[in-house]
């Protein structure tokens, strides 16, 4: 009984997100990374069918949008730094990082996410606190290695870099940043 209720809960809290990440599309705020276009692409579709499923005039309700994301919030899965729209594991670049071990996968490995790279990811406005800290941080330790840990400050570097186009990406995209 809990775990039905639990599961639930979470499908409807998909729902919430993806009809929030479309209303954000509505409102002009778009999702930055290398799902953004896919995505957008839904939405502009989603978008056309409200736009001629009625009369004119008629405000269309939140239950005509949700039965048209219902499908694509079921494939959602929620990283603490992006949103993963997972449609089609042979896309999934986590799938492939595991190979053999994550054959005839049905969800993402979200612990081995790399939302910047992956085609089904995206990221968002709330993912930009995530992503500055993470960036903070890798500051703080590169100021910190020594010259005799090239190697070391070098990888960090790369991941800094890494952080800090995300982070432009979401920025550009739905108007936020320092």
């Amino acid at each position: 009984m809990l775990m039905a209720e639990f599961g639930q809960e979470e499908r409807e809290h998909k729902m919430r997100v993806a009809l929030d990440a479309f209303h954000d599309y509505q409102n002009g705020i778009r999702p930055a990374g290398p799902g953004a276009s896919d995505l957008l692409d839904f939405f502009a579709f989603v978008d056309e069918q409200l736009d001629t499923s009625g009369a004119p005039n008629i405000k269309r309700s939140d239950q005509e949008v949700t039965n048209l994301l219902a499908k694509r919030a079921k494939a959602l899965h929620l990283g603490p730094a992006n949103y993963c729209w997972f449609l089609d594991p042979s896309k999934a670049l986590c799938l492939k990082l595991a190979g053999a071990h994550a054959r005839g996968a049905t969800e993402p490995l979200i612990g081995m996410c790399d939302s910047a790279r992956c085609p089904q990811a995206t990221h968002h406005a709330g993912h930009r606190p995530v992503w500055a800290a993470s960036a903070e941080s890798k500051k703080v330790f590169i100021a910190t290695i020594g010259r005799a840990q090239r190697t070391e400050k070098a990888r960090l570097g790369t991941e800094l870099a890494r952080d800090e186009r995300v982070l432009a990406e979401i920025d550009a995209h739905s108007g936020t940043g320092a």
